[in-house]
């Protein structure tokens, strides 16, 4: 088991695993989280989701051509 950790295999799955996590599953989550709270959110809440978008950008781009946040209208034109 200790050679497991200290060879580039175990390595290449971290940074796999990171990497994965901060451009896919952090952002799909704030994206969901954003979505169904922005109306109603306090101003702390937003101000940690600011932080978050901040913070995960570059995954909520690879995201944003994909996912429309504009609200629901009523239908009428």
């Amino acid at each position: 088991m200790e050679s497991f950790f200290n060879n580039s295999f175990a390595t290449f799955i971290a940074y796999i695993g990171f990497i994965s996590t901060y451009l896919l599953v952090i952002p799909l989550l704030l994206f969901y989280w954003m979505n169904n709270r922005w109306n109603i959110m306090g101003k702390f809440e937003r101000l940690g989701i600011y932080g978050l978008v901040f913070l995960f950008f570059p995954g909520l781009i690879l995201f944003s051509p994909f996912l429309n946040l504009r609200l629901k209208g009523s239908g009428k034109g």
